[in-house]
């Protein structure tokens, strides 16, 4: 391997980063791509995509000595990350690692074998590593101390600089020349670049105006490579309601209470919108919810409002006398019901609330709500679809097109928000990075 060039880091990187973070605020950039190393190195590995999956094959493969250039059609880095770390950047999860693998459900057995040679620790030892430290949150969560993803980023982007990996922005793939080379739309027009492997990890289709599009489907389809139609992920579902629930409680969030759907449930939160309804609970049932809106037009969602407490202790409740008191005060008072959950009841019996306490009781305990349709993918956090696990060996090559590997959420895989997506992303660009190598 050839000795790297002596430049300035802290200024190619600052470049870079200032790149990601005023492309992201303003959505666009006019400064050129910037090249974070001009040194070259043996062998060649073109990286599509610069996410979390295709920056971790970038740092373990340009460690192992390849030469490595990360090209996206964005012009600035690592996009669709800055926007996890809005909400605080949710790394991974401290469950019980069974408990953890299970919540890949079908996709599992062919995660696992990635998860456990790129455990949710090991996740934690890289970002601390990267000198920022993580805390776990009461649920179990972990989020870097700073709550946020620019850091992190910053500190990463350092060390490729370091590794002399390079940056190709503003570039967006299109598919290969007849000779097998890749084919690029630059900001000069056509771009062909040549590489002896090559990582695809360009995302799935959420959040298009972040870099992932899904615009890669049809390319691979042509290429004769089994796909699963791409799905909307961990989103929110469309309700009727009547104009008064869209008016006054939109936005209003639904707390503590059990969520369930065919047979499966859980406690958390959720909250209200003007379309139906979104949070951590709805996206942890999304998948199920989804499926049974194609099968059968709509899916029926139960909330528990108080599974704190039995049904028969409601009834006892509210058996006493309501004197002058609305009914709204009242069920506040007696069951403690918050003025949304109330207005949730209303909304399922399209009328009055039952009078007789037993009966009011059971609605507290199940409220039927009947979702009639998911949130575009395109306002989703995640995708499920992509490429089938049939389609790839066990270092993430694609059979049908040697030398050319697949990682992150390209891949027929999804997982319920709570770190399990970003876990997944890095364990499976460790393991096209292995595949790489191993070539």
């Amino acid at each position: 391997m050839t000795e790297r060039c002596g430049q300035s880091m802290d200024r190619r990187v600052a470049a870079l980063l200032a790149m990601t973070e005023n492309g992201y605020r303003n959505g666009r950039s006019s400064r050129a791509p910037v090249s974070v190393s001009e040194c070259t190195m043996p062998k060649t590995v073109a990286v599509v995509g610069s996410g979390p999956a295709g920056l971790i094959a970038a740092e373990r493969l340009a460690g192992a000595g390849f030469a490595v250039t990360v090209h996206d059609r964005m012009p600035s880095v690592g996009r669709k990350f800055l926007l996890a770390g809005r909400g605080g950047l949710n790394l991974t999860h401290t469950e019980p690692y069974d408990d953890f693998v299970g919540r890949y459900a079908e996709a599992a057995p062919f995660l696992r074998p990635m998860l456990d040679a790129f455990r949710p620790e090991d996740l934690v030892d890289w970002v601390e590593d990267l000198g920022e430290e993580t805390f776990e949150g009461t649920s179990g969560r972990v989020f870097p101390r700073s709550f946020k993803a620019s850091p992190l980023l910053r500190k990463w982007l350092a060390r490729l600089d370091g590794l002399g990996v390079r940056f190709a922005l503003r570039r967006r793939w299109t598919g290969w020349t007849p000779e097998g080379a890749l084919r690029f739309e630059g900001p000069e027009g056509e771009e062909i670049v040549t590489a002896d492997a090559v990582l695809l990890a360009l995302g799935g289709a959420s959040w298009p105006r972040m870099g992932s599009d899904g615009a890669w489907t049809t390319i691979l389809a042509e290429k004769g490579v089994p796909l699963a139609p791409l799905r909307a992920s961990n989103m929110g579902f469309d309700v009727a309601w009547s104009s008064i629930m869209r008016e006054r409680f939109a936005g209003e969030p639904i707390k503590r209470a059990f969520f369930s759907h065919a047979g499966r449930g859980l406690r958390g939160e959720a909250v209200v919108t003007a379309e139906g309804l979104e949070g951590g609970a709805i996206y942890a049932l999304s998948a199920s919810l989804r499926e049974t809106i194609a099968a059968e037009g709509a899916a029926e969602l139960r909330i528990d409002l108080r599974p704190d407490m039995a049904e028969e202790r409601i009834a006892e409740r509210l058996s006493a006398p309501r004197g002058k008191a609305s009914q709204a005060t009242f069920l506040h008072r007696a069951a403690g019901l918050s003025p949304v959950g109330i207005a949730l009841m209303r909304e399922s019996t399209g009328g009055p609330l039952p009078a007789e306490a037993k009966a009011l009781a059971r609605l507290v305990k199940s409220v039927p709500l009947r979702l009639t349709g998911a949130r575009p993918i395109e306002r989703a956090i995640s995708t499920a679809g992509g490429v089938m696990f049939e389609a790839v060996d066990d270092g993430l090559m694609l059979k049908a097109l040697p030398g050319v590997f697949v990682a992150g959420e390209m891949l027929d895989w999804e997982a319920p928000t709570g770190g399990y997506l970003l876990t997944a992303c890095f364990a499976t660009g460790v393991r096209a990075a292995e595949g790489i190598t191993g070539f």
